[in-house]
């Protein structure tokens, strides 16, 4: 069955512009057709884009609900175990479904946080659930890691400044025996059985060169390498994990991964704040994406990423929330701003124009999450496009100014009106249609607060943990 839809803006890409008054007809979740010269929509009228991508996340609650607010990425990990899934279906779908609302057709779930209460592969279908029942195209990969649960390094420093009750908790939550190369290769081809398919991509995902071992990292390398798999990972996103780098790999840490065949264009990196010169052309020139969470990075305490250096020397340059939107609120829309913002040029030199970044986030987004095509609005390509309310956009235009470039200095989630991922419909009218998230997130805030009793002896050791954590930090690596 074919579908119509007509704006009265439609903007594909770059080479094609904005084109006015149009029907887009799709079937089969793909694009029919486009033509001009429909009749002008009375209001409201709308503006048809690509639809958006977050290219890195953790499909997890909100942080600051569980007092994980104001520090370093070293710390928040740790603090951040109160907010383990009580659900894995309603938080998988809580998140996803923000997400959609937000814009996107499609995102890159990370997985950090399993919740233990079901085995891992039952936790993994209860999450593709979730997304088939929002409608959302998702990367997903199970993150891994084999050592330094605690610190980059000996953790008994920090764990011998902790009374012994204390001490047990945080062992108990944090130290657990690695799941092994071959064991951690093996479930990865197991969930791809399972959920793999049109609309999940299954994709190795170690969780950053400090967690991982040089076997594990050179396991995921060689299956990439047979399979053709992706591979999702952090890389030097705080300046301890530079310093730890460092001392540990002098000869570089990307030339490393490259060395070992880890660096192809099959890898997303996710934030590289703190690569080198010579390490961002060492990335560009495997074909390899960097993933930039503007947000996330100003809410840790990280840094500013070198996005324009990056971009400049080829380097192909998505955007993702990271779970750490400005506000918390998965706008997408407004981090692909915030990066455009920053990194856009300076004075009269331009890294890109808003049209130009717009097409390429959206199209490197998509080699992310493994999602088909490029994201252009075309004759034969997904239909994965998004609606704006473009009387709001417009509201107080008094001078004419392209849509994109308006939403480009004003634009935010409450624009999006629908969205429309391989050719079906998940949000209309700003509300997700395949769940009933207001639902959903009340049901997880009662099982939140129920479950927040189990962490009380988790809180009660956090004044005393943060401060052995930051001394060992400060102590430990230096950073230059």
């Amino acid at each position: 069955m074919t579908n119509e839809v007509t704006a009265t803006r439609l903007f594909s890409s770059p080479d094609r512009g904005t084109r006015n008054d149009v029907v887009l007809h799709h079937d089969g979740g793909i694009i029919t057709g486009i033509s001009e010269g429909a009749a002008p929509e009375v209001a409201p009228r709308s503006l048809i884009l690509p639809a958006f991508v977050n290219a890195h996340d953790h499909a997890r609650p909100r942080a600051s609900s569980f007092g994980a607010v104001g520090m370093p990425l070293e710390s928040w990990i740790l603090r951040t175990v109160v907010g383990t899934p009580v659900d894995p279906y309603f938080a998988a779908a809580s998140a996803l479904a923000r997400a959609a609302q937000a814009g996107c057709a499609a995102l890159m779930v990370h997985y950090t946080r399993p919740s233990g209460i079901m085995p891992l592969l039952d936790e993994t279908r209860a999450i593709a659930w979730a997304a088939g029942d929002v409608g959302i195209r998702i990367g997903f990969a199970i993150a891994v890691r084999d050592q330094n649960p605690i610190v980059y390094g000996d953790g008994e420093p920090v764990l011998s400044a902790l009374d012994s009750d204390d001490r047990k908790t945080i062992e108990k939550l944090f130290v657990r025996a690695p799941m092994s190369p071959k064991a951690y290769i093996e479930l990865t081809d197991a969930i791809a059985a399972a959920i793999g398919g049109p609309m999940v991509d299954v994709q190795l995902g170690p969780a950053g060169v400090q967690w991982c071992s040089k076997p594990l990292l050179e396991a995921v390398a060689d299956n990439s390498a047979q399979t053709g798999r992706r591979i999702h990972m952090h890389l030097l996103e705080t300046i301890y994990q530079r310093a730890w780098a460092d001392e540990h790999f002098p000869d570089g840490i990307v030339r490393y991964l490259r060395d070992i065949g880890f660096l192809s264009e099959r890898l997303t990196l996710a934030h590289c704040i703190h690569a080198r010169p010579d390490e961002i052309e060492m990335i560009a020139a495997s074909g390899a994406r960097i993933v930039t969470n503007f947000s996330s990075n100003l809410h840790l305490r990280s840094g500013l990423a070198p996005i324009a250096a990056a971009h400049a020397c080829g380097c192909a340059i998505a955007v993702g929330v990271d779970g750490l939107a400005l506000d918390e609120d998965d706008d997408v829309l407004r981090e692909m701003r915030l990066v455009q913002m920053m990194h856009g040029g300076l004075g009269f030199q331009r890294t890109w124009t808003p049209h130009e970044f717009f097409a390429l986030a959206i199209r490197n987004g998509r080699r992310v999450t493994g999602g088909p095509g490029t994201g252009e609005l075309a004759v034969g390509a997904p239909a994965d496009f998004v609606s704006i309310d473009l009387d709001r956009l417009e509201g107080d235009q008094i001078l004419p100014a392209d849509p994109l470039d308006l939403l480009f200095a004003r634009g935010n989630a409450s624009l999006v009106r629908d969205v429309v991922a391989d050719g079906r419909t998940i949000v209309s009218n700003g509300r997700c249609v395949g769940v009933d998230l207001p639902a959903i997130e009340q049901e997880l805030r009662g099982l939140y607060r129920a479950s927040a009793a189990t962490y009380a002896h988790v809180l009660r050791a956090w004044p005393r943990l943060s401060v052995s954590l930051q001394n060992w930090f400060e102590t430990q690596l230096t950073c230059n």
